[in-house]
């Protein structure tokens, strides 16, 4: 075959493959799909956290009403006792979405004699870690009581560049709160 020739079939081989349709969807899916993907992935993502932050809210709202009407105190429960048997109950939803024993969900009570007095502290330090509250004063009949509870949700999403965080080790601090003024009881 002569040089002339195998030029010429080259030529055409190159005509033949410019022309041809055959995988140029796969190669735009190839190029599309990543963006898309990662798209989806952080709906679902962001979806999830306001899912949960949700559930947190109606969970401290619940919590919070037993404390309200005194029922909390007049059983005379511990910090411990009020977690397991009042926010996370084995078979809430509570229990079924932080985790059975709710181990990673952290409450603050604590109580004032008027709204005056409330203060309320970020729980994340400058390095932006999460600081465990410690405090659990359920009141009496007229204080001003405010319950908070945190839970570390974590991500997985942030590797896309959608970082939705705000603490170390690709987590996101949820937080509920409720503040009331205690019934006489």
């Amino acid at each position: 075959m002569s040089r002339a020739a195998s030029t010429a079939s080259l030529r055409n081989r190159l005509r033949r493959f410019r022309r041809s349709q055959r995988g140029s969807t796969a190669v735009e899916f190839a190029l599309v799909a990543p963006v898309f993907f990662a798209l989806l992935f952080a709906i679902v993502e962001t979806a999830l956290v306001f899912f949960a932050s949700q559930v947190l809210e109606t969970v401290t709202q619940e919590s919070a009403r037993q404390i309200m009407t005194g029922q909390a105190q007049a059983a005379l429960l511990s910090q411990a006792d009020f977690k397991t048997k009042v926010v996370c109950p084995p078979g809430s939803l509570a229990s079924v979405l932080f985790g059975s024993t709710c181990t990673n969900l952290y409450i603050d009570v604590e109580s004032y004699p008027a709204f005056t007095n409330v203060t309320i502290n970020s729980q994340i330090n400058a390095g932006s870690n999460f600081v465990p509250p410690t405090g659990y004063s359920l009141g009496t009949g007229g204080n001003i009581v405010v319950v908070r509870m945190f839970y570390q949700w974590p991500l997985f999403v942030t590797g896309f560049g959608y970082n939705i965080s705000n603490l170390v080790g690709n987590q996101r601090l949820l937080v509920a709160t409720a503040a009331f003024k205690n019934e006489p009881f």
